[in-house]
């Protein structure tokens, strides 16, 4: 998907949007200087949750504003803030000329794209789900007829995995097949997206045994978008969770910016307002660099937790 560009400008005033010619602009707050171009922050939206970058097939889910969160960037911080919303880094790099400042995205794609453009981001904050939790999970699906009950019973099974900067659906599922004695090719079969693994998975023949990796919050949007029919896909493992929505900043802006932004991040939890535009409980909270502290979630899980794909309350 092409990055969407969409500079939001000084929105101090009435922060009332107009859509004009692909572009938010806002309205000055009187007493404001005219920014510059370099005194500009841009802010990366990668988040697969986020309204540009998903569908609006589940009320209420994936579809988080954040442009919303661009306007209280650039309230907290008196800067003008530019967002655009692309599925990687590079792609978003393309459209601000290599300018990236805030990054929020799934936290290994975020890593595995600064490492391939040699970007240094730094984790500041994870945003929380609308359960209060920041992790995310990968599934092990089956067809509805499949003999297999639970992730011992795939062995000589066809896997189909995501790709390797989702960390959910290729590292997590890896570690939890080999944990239950289930052998893993070393070239593994990879795709891209749930819904292409998913709709692949239903095609192969009856007699092929196969499972697939999605990733735990797509499972609503598979069966809500029509991609897959309700009872299609049985979940037979549950792996380890990893972090998902990570808020980035880069290590190129000075320290004191740095503290500002990751404290306007987590200022955006008192407004009301904003946490229902980002679908969220509380909002981001401070990063715990050292483990997964802010996790609230069961440990993996080798037997099939439901009877279906697992639907995310909302």
């Amino acid at each position: 998907m092409r990055a969407k560009w969409n500079p939001v400008f000084r929105m101090l005033g009435w922060a009332g949007l107009l859509w004009s010619s692909g572009l938010w602009f806002g309205a000055s707050q009187p007493g404001w200087s005219q920014d510059t171009e370099s005194s500009a922050l841009t802010l990366v939206v990668m988040d697969p949750l986020s309204a540009p970058l998903a569908c609006d097939c589940v009320q209420g889910y994936a579809q988080r504003k954040y442009e919303k969160l661009a306007l209280h960037l650039a309230k907290q911080l008196q800067r003008e803030v530019k967002i655009v919303w692309a599925e990687s880094i590079p792609a978003a790099s393309k459209e601000t000329h290599g300018r990236v400042d805030i990054v929020v995205a799934k936290h290994s794609v975020a890593l595995a794209n600064a490492a391939d453009l040699k970007l240094e981001l730094q984790p500041v904050a994870s945003l929380t789900d609308k359960e209060g939790e920041t992790a995310q999970w990968g599934l092990i699906v089956v067809r509805k007829d499949d003999a297999a009950a639970g992730v011992a019973d795939l062995r000589g099974y066809r896997f189909l995995f995501g790709p390797k900067e989702c960390e959910e659906k290729h590292a997590a599922p890896i570690a939890l097949l080999r944990g239950a004695g289930v052998e893993v090719a070393e070239e593994l079969e990879t795709f891209a997206a749930c819904s292409v693994a998913a709709t692949k998975l239903l095609d192969l023949p009856q007699d092929e045994n196969a499972a697939a990796m999605i990733s735990s919050y797509a499972a609503p949007l598979l069966e809500g978008c029509g991609t897959i029919k309700k009872g299609d896909l049985r979940v037979v493992g549950k792996t380890e969770p990893v972090r998902f929505i990570t808020a980035f900043v880069n290590k190129d802006l000075d320290d004191s910016l740095r503290h500002q932004i990751t404290k306007s991040l987590i200022a955006a939890g008192e407004d009301a307002d904003l946490l229902t535009a980002l679908e969220t409980d509380s909002g981001f909270v401070a990063f715990a660099e050292d483990a997964l502290t802010e996790i609230k979630t069961s440990p993996a899980s080798s037997e099939p937790p439901a009877a279906s794909i697992e639907q995310k309350k909302n």
